[in-house]
């Protein structure tokens, strides 16, 4: 019998970062963090575990980690009628669909001038849900990251059968936006798509703020969706009197629920009209993955997004993944574009190190421009490292 010396195993890296934002996605961040594994570690295995929020990449990612079928459509963009196409996922054998709100109604896909929450809508959000329920789904896992919109989900509530009536007793016209919210006199839900009785809905968020108020959808989020001061007081208010007329309609109290002012108060709405449950999108994305089945059998786990600072203690990617790979006392490295403050905290959630990823200083669009060979140079930084204990 012959025996050869060194016979190792191949290593087993877990690639499971989330997307850089206006770098890289989720899926070229897998990529960049082989390619610079792989020039230490030629021989290893690589399985790509792209991660997500519920905002940008989650249907990418589970489309991947599933094998899922990307269904393409086109409906309502964030200004009734104008029009954008958009995915959404069938996985689970064609049971279950996975859409991201801003894949109709986000913020990315305005320029910054056109951007403002007073005459933005979600009835695109609502037709994707049509389009959902027209493939006979059982399960619907709706993402809410990167909206545009601020209308608690009025727009969308139509675009599934609701009507809002005026004082006048006139039926609203479709498309209702965070500025008319306060034309609304009454709410007829008899009209509602009746699929939806039959259907789960999740709402994979992290976000915990109330509709209203001062850490409300509003005041917290609008100005990064073009809202003045004047213009938050005045969302403020107008989801402030949406909210009674909810409570009046569905006898649901949401103005200040943990999460219903996500996506400009889509989480409400969803509430409300569709009997939507909010879950946790990190978690939410790290089941569907089955991302502890991967880590149970790695040596290596390697995670990251744009930014790790003090708030990804609140339930950012890199956490959840730590967090898993602790379970099976892993050692997991993290990778950002930037490293901010308040990053001690987190080791003792589970990250062994965490590293930043640029090579000097510089502004952000070159740092963007540069991030894959940069997340490349550090992964395969970190695997010389490694490679010295093999």
């Amino acid at each position: 019998m012959t025996f050869r010396l060194n016979n190792k195993m191949p290593k087993t890296f877990v690639l499971a970062p989330d997307s850089f934002k206006e770098s890289m996605s989720a899926v070229e961040a897998c990529r960049a963090m082989q390619t610079g594994i792989s020039r230490i570690f030629p021989d290893a295995c690589f399985i790509h575990v792209p991660m997500a929020d519920g905002g940008e990449g989650t249907v990418d990612a589970l489309l991947l980690a599933r094998e899922g079928q990307r269904i393409s459509f086109e409906v309502t963009g964030s200004f009734y009628p104008d029009k954008v196409q958009a995915d959404f996922a069938l996985i689970d054998h064609g049971k279950t669909a996975v859409i991201e709100m801003a894949q109709a109604n986000g913020l990315d896909l305005l320029r910054p001038e056109q951007r403002n929450p007073l005459l933005t809508t979600t009835f695109g959000t609502g037709e994707l849900i049509r389009a959902a329920l027209d493939y006979d789904v059982d399960k619907i896992i709706i993402g809410l990251g990167g909206s545009a919109t601020n209308d608690a989900g009025a727009g969308m509530a139509q675009a599934l059968g609701v009507r809002f009536f005026n004082a006048d007793g006139q039926i609203l016209a479709k498309g209702m936006s965070g500025g008319q919210l306060q034309q609304i006199e009454q709410i007829d839900v008899t009209e509602l798509d009746p699929r939806l009785q039959h259907v789960e809905i999740l709402i994979a968020s992290d976000v915990s703020n109330p509709l209203v108020g001062e850490t409300g959808a509003s005041a917290v989020f609008a100005p990064q969706k073009g809202a003045t001061p004047d213009m938050v007081r005045q969302l403020d208010e107008n989801l402030r009197y949406f909210a009674k007329k909810i409570q009046q309609a569905c006898q649901l109290d949401l103005a200040q629920v943990t999460g219903a002012g996500a996506a400009g108060g889509l989480a409400a709405g969803l509430m409300a009209f569709t009997g939507a449950r909010l879950h946790s999108g990190v978690e939410l994305v790290i089941e569907q993955t089955e991302l502890a089945k991967h880590i149970a059998c790695a040596d290596y786990v390697f995670t990251g997004e744009g930014g790790i600072d003090f708030q990804t203690q609140f339930g950012k990617t890199p956490l959840g993944v730590a967090k898993v790979t602790k379970q099976f006392n892993k050692p997991v490295f993290a990778c950002a574009g930037y490293v901010g403050t308040g990053i001690e905290t987190l080791y003792s959630e589970g990250f062994t190190a965490i590293f930043g990823i640029l090579d000097g200083c510089c502004d952000l669009a070159t740092a963007c421009q540069h991030g894959q060979e940069n997340l490349a140079r550090t992964c395969e930084n970190i695997a010389r490292i490694l490679k010295i204990y093999d």
